[in-house]
């Protein structure tokens, strides 16, 4: 074999993308993600921006990633969204297109990278105050986003805050075994474990002790406040099939405090049953006129 000087060794193609779907899909979700409720011609928006979503959180809550590896994975999907890139991230191309056929600004999107962002640097959150905060970013602009992809007003968006916040808490307190086995990650407020002599690694045990027991009722305590500000939101929407199905959203959420109100999320996950939904969608129906 002779070498040749004029020959430069071939670069490695770049991937196609950054992003690595985990399997998971709407199927998988607690709560209707863009369902038959969402007027056809908007519910591919719909579709396009949980793909997004769920796309950024996969890498942010990858186990084959470095922190520093996923901001670097998020920020290139920031930058197809805006158009600062072409390629790497087709679910922000897609996003993109979405937001430019729906008139629905992209703040709704990068928004919500700020929470992925904090995913794939924090595991811990210092108290309440804070994990709201996060939600303000990991939960409120799906809310919004939905809102203003129907034309909604933004009187709706302080009753969807606090739906989506409280829906992001819940599934928090359902997967708190599971995020801090695989993630090490953490959402319980850690003030409030320490007021009752508890570490984190207490979430690890096979069920809830009485002291963790009054930590989760005291969360839901403040799920149940959050539950009261989001229940005057199917009445502000105009749009009829919007408003049915955040009729049926609050009725869930409601649902779902209840059954943890009385499960064990460390025995078992915690979960709606097709009964709920039922209930739920006849409850919801007082808001079809």
């Amino acid at each position: 074999m002779i070498a040749n000087d004029n020959q430069r060794p071939k670069r490695a193609a770049p991937p196609a993308t950054i992003e690595a779907w985990s399997g998971k899909d709407r199927g998988d979700e607690n709560f209707p993600v863009g369902s038959a409720l969402i007027a056809k011609p908007l519910r591919a928006h719909v579709h396009a921006y949980y793909a997004f979503a769920r796309n950024a959180d996969d890498i942010a809550d990858s186990p084959a990633l470095s922190p520093a590896e996923k901001l670097a994975r998020l920020e290139q999907m920031e930058r197809v969204l805006m158009g600062g890139a072409q390629n790497g991230a087709p679910s922000a191309k897609r996003l993109r297109d979405a937001f430019a056929q729906s008139g629905v600004p992209d703040i709704h999107a990068r928004e919500l990278l700020i929470a992925f962002k904090r995913d794939a640097t924090k595991t811990r959150y210092a108290s309440w105050a804070e994990l709201v905060d996060y939600c303000r970013y990991s939960a409120a602009p799906v809310g919004r986003f939905l809102l203003d992809l129907h034309g909604e007003s933004h009187e709706t968006w302080p009753a969807s805050d606090a739906l989506c916040a409280a829906l992001q808490v819940l599934n928090h307190l359902q997967d708190c075994a599971k995020d801090l086995r695989d993630l090490d990650r953490c959402y319980i407020p850690q003030d409030w474990l320490a007021e009752e002599g508890l570490r984190t690694d207490d979430l690890a045990r096979p069920e809830t002790i009485p002291a963790l027991r009054a930590v989760f009722d005291r969360m839901l305590t403040e799920v149940e406040a959050l539950n009261a500000q989001a229940a005057p939101l199917p009445g502000l929407v105009k749009n009829r099939r919007m408003r049915l199905e955040s009729a049926i959203i609050v009725a869930l959420a409601r649902k779902l405090t209840t059954r943890l109100r009385h499960g064990d999320p460390l025995a078992t996950r915690v979960k709606l049953t097709k009964l709920d939904a039922l209930t739920a969608t006849l409850s919801a129906l007082k808001y079809l006129p």
